[in-house]
């Protein structure tokens, strides 16, 4: 007999432990559930939050990208807007001498003597000269000099009329010109050899 109590008393105790258990698990499954349920209300307070936020970037995005787009049309204008103003300067001191070629054509109609039209027209080279010189411009002196490549484009070769002229300049057939350091039409010459 007392055995049979000793087992139904283990059995209970069993019973309750494996109550407890499962006590245990149940309680542990409705707290995992609660904090869900929690974890959904904080996530759907802040989802609005999240959303505001985004919003924000993207309206800060697309004002960025308005303003950097805005910024390079604006230099792409202005930097045509220099080119065309620095071809204007350039013209503008050119005019003056079209204005002497026209006079002179004009004044040669009646002219019997050559004399004049020379002079003429030295004074409107000199005049052209001197205001392609004020723009920068400036003539490329090739001759006698050591024939250069990054300047001097040659056309052919001739014997050298002495050894001292070998490699270099002997005639020009056309004369080079640099704006500034940049050549912008190179000397054609001719080099002896």
């Amino acid at each position: 007999m007392e055995q049979n109590e000793k087992d139904q008393m283990n059995q209970t105790d069993d019973n309750l432990e494996s109550g407890t258990e499962q006590s245990a698990e149940e309680t542990a499954l409705e707290n995992a559930t609660e904090n869900t349920n929690s974890d959904t209300k904080d996530e759907s307070n802040q989802s609005p939050n999240y959303e505001a936020k985004i919003a924000e970037l993207n309206d800060k995005y697309l004002r960025l990208y308005s303003e950097f787009d805005n910024y390079r049309k604006r230099t792409i204008k202005e930097k045509s807007d220099i080119i065309r103003s620095a071809g204007e300067d350039v013209f503008k001191a050119i005019i003056p001498s079209i204005d002497d070629f026209e006079r002179a054509i004009k004044a040669n109609e009646t002219v019997s003597d050559a004399e004049p039209i020379k002079e003429g027209i030295k004074l409107i080279y000199h005049k052209l000269k001197s205001a392609c010189t004020q723009k920068g411009l400036e003539p490329i002196e090739s001759i006698g000099k050591p024939f250069n490549v990054d300047i001097m484009e040659s056309i052919t070769n001739v014997p050298a009329p002495s050894d001292d002229m070998k490699g270099k300049v002997i005639d020009e057939v056309e004369k080079g010109y640099k704006l500034g350091d940049k050549v912008i039409r190179f000397a054609k010459v001719v080099v002896g050899s």
